[in-house]
C-alpha cells in the first residue's frame, strides 16, 4: 500500500494548506520537464495520486481508515515501504561521488 502522507512528506495530521504546499514543492521538484531522472514520470505520478487523495476530505477519509487498517494488519511491510522511500529520497540528493550537498 502507498502511503500517500510519506509520498507527500506531510504527517496524518497535516491541514490542507500544508498538503497544498507540499504537493506543490514535491511536484516542482520532480516534474518530467524539470527533472531528468529516470523516476521523475513516475514519483511525479505519485506525488499527483497522492494529492489527488488527501486533498478531497471523502477519499481522505477513506484512505486513513484503510491506512490504519493496513498499518496494524501489516506493520513490517508498512515499515519497510517508509523506509526504502526514505531512503530513496535521501540518495536522490546525493551527487556523483557521494558528496552529499549541504
Amino acid at each position: 500500500m502507498k502511503d500517500h502522507y510519506v509520498t507527500l512528506g506531510v504527517t496524518s495530521s497535516a491541514a490542507l494548506s500544508d498538503i497544498k504546499t507540499a504537493y506543490r514543492q514535491q511536484a516542482s521538484l520532480h516534474h518530467p520537464d524539470r527533472n531528468t531522472s529516470p523516476d521523475a514520470p513516475v514519483r511525479f505520478r505519485a506525488i499527483q495520486e497522492a494529492y489527488d487523495v488527501l486533498s478531497d476530505p471523502d477519499k481522505r477519509q477513506a484512505f486513513d481508515n484503510n491506512r490504519q487498517r493496513h498499518l496494524l494488519s501489516n506493520p513490517m511491510d508498512t515499515a519497510t515501504a517508509i523506509w526504502q522511500d526514505y531512503f530513496a529520497r535521501q540518495m536522490a540528493h546525493v551527487q556523483p561521488g557521494g558528496v552529499y550537498p549541504g
